[in-house]
């Protein structure tokens, strides 16, 4: 049992400190745009370039991991996570601050990916395995309270750089504790590695985020319209080399579970709603309602911090309820707690907000606690990592989607306070729909797979 915990600790640990580097810039991008003399495009690059290293790297870490040893990707990942970090706050200007930014997402998706595939591998299954999936979804929901305050506290003090010299000091401490404590596991079946399938879906990924990020300059620009090309024809064509590989990367046949697609889908939702709003909020709450970085990180905790305790709860919904059921409910609970935030003003008391936060904290929590179980419960066991890679990488697809949409609705161009806030507003409730709709569609995948099981 001590074993256990101590390994509990270094892979949910990791995801923890995965998500406080991801939104640790969120309460402090004024700060650090002005002090790298960054324009509105480098900005948004600010806010997506982790997204990008996470989307691109989550699914070919968690197949990479299965092949040549999860713990050894685990520990290399921890120290692409540090070396990002550095970068980020040494960096003299914003192209290596982004560079650093997509280096700590390609460490951060093999420390998540790999982390949840070794948290299947060493917890038996039952009860243990679902406290365990259960902590792991209270850590994700975690570093979205660490993160801001990490850097609003540090920029307060000093400078926003000691926060990423506290992640990179915290990242070489976890690529240590993986190597000791964690046990090296591997898939039971040998496929080797899709090298071509890796750098196609990729570089079909980059493209796509980056045409969503540059898309802020304008839609029909050459070079969005040459990535966005770009990107379709790099996917079409990976998804060709799924096909015909010997040894896919993607098994394209898992997809006919519908327990599969539903997680997959519902991970989607959970990105392009709730991440990609909440990454936005810090800067709705500093610029349109007027509060500094300090309080705007104290005001997420009410989101955050009630998705920890939810996380940590939802192993105690009876074992009847469905996964599906759980991600549907989550969504729906999510959905009416964004209800008082679609309509901000600039003088809207805190009390609605932090209302609509904890509601939509509690639904955060059972979808981040229920998506851990889903992505590897969906799959053979011998595809733990591919199912948690698949599960990330459409969740973090969906935020840096998200974040894009958001950020075009919302600051269309020299936006006032309430101009700013009026297209939060806006976005807010696109992303309302979007959760209804992905509850339904969820619940009718689960009703699929329920009379698939039947027969």
């Amino acid at each position: 049992m001590q074993d256990t915990g101590r390994r509990l600790v270094v892979t949910a640990g990791g995801t923890l400190l995965a998500m406080t580097a991801f939104t640790a810039p969120l309460s402090i991008v004024p700060a650090v745009a002005a002090d790298l003399g960054a324009g509105a495009v480098a900005t948004s690059w600010i806010l997506s370039s982790m997204s990008l290293g996470l989307a691109v790297a989550l699914l070919p870490a968690g197949s990479f991991g299965d092949e040549t040893g999860r713990r050894r990707v685990f520990v290399a990942g921890a120290v692409l996570l540090a070396a990002g970090s550095a970068a980020c706050g040494l960096a003299p200007g914003p192209g290596l601050f982004v560079a650093g930014r997509i280096v700590e997402g390609i460490g951060a998706a093999a420390v998540i990916a790999c982390g949840l595939a070794l948290i299947s591998h060493t917890v038996p299954a039952g009860p243990e395995r679902l406290r365990a999936i259960g902590i792991w979804g209270a850590c994700m929901g975690a570093g979205p309270a660490v993160g801001p305050l990490l850097g609003s506290v540090g920029e307060a003090l000093s400078s926003w750089r000691w926060a990423y010299l506290v992640i990179t000091v915290a990242a070489v401490a976890l690529a240590a504790a993986g190597r000791s404590l964690l046990p090296e596991s591997r898939s039971e079946r040998h496929r080797g590695v899709d090298l071509v399938g890796a750098a196609l879906l990729g570089i079909g990924l980059g493209c796509l985020l980056a045409a969503l990020t540059q898309g802020r300059q304008g839609w029909t620009g050459p070079w969005v319209l040459g990535l966005a090309a770009a990107a379709v024809v790099f996917l079409a064509v990976f998804l060709g080399h799924q096909r015909r590989a010997r040894s896919p990367m993607l098994e394209l046949h898992l997809f006919r579970r519908p327990a599969l697609v539903s997680a997959t889908l519902a991970a989607f939702v959970t990105g392009a709603t709730i991440i990609a709003l909440m990454s936005f909020l810090s800067t709705v709450l500093e610029r349109g309602l007027a509060h500094n970085a300090v309080v705007a990180a104290a005001i997420l905790l009410s989101w955050s911090g009630t998705s920890v305790v939810a996380a940590l709860l939802a192993r105690r919904i009876p074992a009847r309820v469905s996964g599906g059921a759980r991600m549907a409910a989550g969504l729906l609970v999510l959905a009416v707690g964004l209800l008082p935030i679609a309509v901000l003003t600039t003088a809207t008391p805190l009390v609605q907000l932090i209302l609509g936060l904890v509601v939509t904290g509690a639904g955060t929590g059972v979808v981040n606690a229920t998506l851990g179980r889903e992505a590897v419960a969906s799959v053979p066991p011998t595809d733990a990592g591919a199912g948690s890679g698949i599960n990330n990488t459409s969740r973090y697809v969906g935020a840096a989607l998200g974040v894009t949409v958001a950020t075009v609705i919302a600051l269309p161009g020299g936006a006032d306070a309430g101009g700013l806030v009026a297209g939060w507003n806006v976005a807010t409730a696109l992303g309302i729909g979007l959760a209804v709709l992905g509850a339904v569609a969820v619940l009718v995948l689960q009703s699929t797979e329920t009379r698939v099981a039947v027969r």
